[in-house]
């Protein structure tokens, strides 16, 4: 088995680094500046939990190309780009791969499988979901929240789900992929919250106004979704029905409520929040735009998290949880 890390950033790094940490074959595939790093020190792999494991950098192939990758009969791709280059992505594995190749995309959002199967048609595409926020800096990534990754069910992922779990990546096959990646979506609301407020993810959540911002957020998405028959999948402790009105609680008693919701280190972001600080397009369009196209789709709007698309849209902003409370009009 021959795994193909496509997008070799923070969560590929890190899925690639614990396969590898566990003597699998891995390829990362990124760019020149991310890999040098890795390729001259290795890459250091830590989480939350204490596991911390230095994979030297002759445990690891790399590559700049999928092409440079040369996928083989058993090659299984993990599609790790961000959202906004799905497209691309896609067409470099129909150009590279033989027909029926595994896809797995472990990437934010809801229709990137589509996106690659529509451009990819005679590859195996299949779903993921990756819980945790993961920071990559030079060789080092680190897993800085907990969380199960979830895989579509499919005799390919039945095969690796063993393996995945075998090398520390704790991995189930729910028999909802779809309900999950909604689910997940719903979390991923936070992350423009988090950019915007340029808080490490932990003091965000501490802090009331941004939490009343990602419950607005949510419910909004919550009422869009139900509009248009989906029930999104539990993928936290607390239901997604529940968890607007814990986040809207008061300090005092969120603090005692939300325990595990506030176990991240202390210096952990959103990758969206990386994105601003690099200059990058970010995922809003794959998160808040999502609701906001479903919405469309069923004849209404969701104008709060259209509000968010134009925050992130636009030059670099950084508004207080208060701040952002007004300009939504909460």
């Amino acid at each position: 088995m021959h795994f193909i890390v496509l997008g070799a950033g923070a969560i590929g790094c890190y899925v690639g680094g614990r396969l590898a940490a566990h003597g699998q074959s891995v390829c990362l595939v990124g760019r020149p500046h991310a890999l040098a790093p890795i390729a001259l020190q290795g890459l250091k792999v830590t989480d939350l939990d204490g596991f911390d494991r230095q994979v030297p950098a002759n445990a690891l192939q790399w590559a700049h190309t999928l092409a440079d990758a040369a996928p083989r009969a058993d090659s299984i791709i993990l599609l790790c780009v961000k959202s906004g280059a799905t497209e691309s992505a896609a067409r470099e594995l129909v150009a590279v791969c033989a027909p029926g190749t595994p896809v797995i995309s472990l990437q934010n959002g809801v229709d990137n499988v589509a996106r690659v199967a529509a451009l990819a048609p005679g590859l195996n595409v299949l779903a993921g979901m990756v819980p945790y926020n993961v920071v990559l800096r030079g060789a080092q990534v680190h897993r800085a929240t907990a969380g199960h990754l979830q895989l579509q069910r499919d005799a390919v992922t039945e095969h690796i789900a063993p393996v995945f779990n075998a090398a520390g990546l704790a991995t189930v096959l729910p028999a909802d992929i779809r309900a999950v990646q909604w689910g997940k979506l719903l979390l991923n609301l936070n992350n423009p919250v988090n950019a915007l407020s340029d808080l490490p993810l932990r003091q965000e959540l501490l802090d009331r106004d941004c939490r009343r911002v990602f419950a607005a957020l949510q419910t909004e998405a919550l009422s869009v979704m139900a509009r248009a028959g989906i029930t999104p999948a539990q993928v936290t402790a607390v239901s997604p029905t529940l968890l607007p009105h814990v986040l809207r609680l008061p300090n005092w008693l969120f603090t005692r409520l939300a325990k595990r919701m506030l176990q991240i280190d202390a210096q952990a972001r959103s990758s969206m929040w990386d994105d601003l600080e690099a200059g990058r397009v970010t995922e809003i369009d794959a998160l808040s735009g999502a609701v906001v196209r479903l919405a469309a789709q069923r004849g209404a709007q969701a104008p709060l998290n259209a509000c968010m698309c134009e925050l992130l849209g636009g030059p670099r902003q950084r508004l207080t949880g208060a701040q952002m409370c007004k300009m939504l009009g909460l």
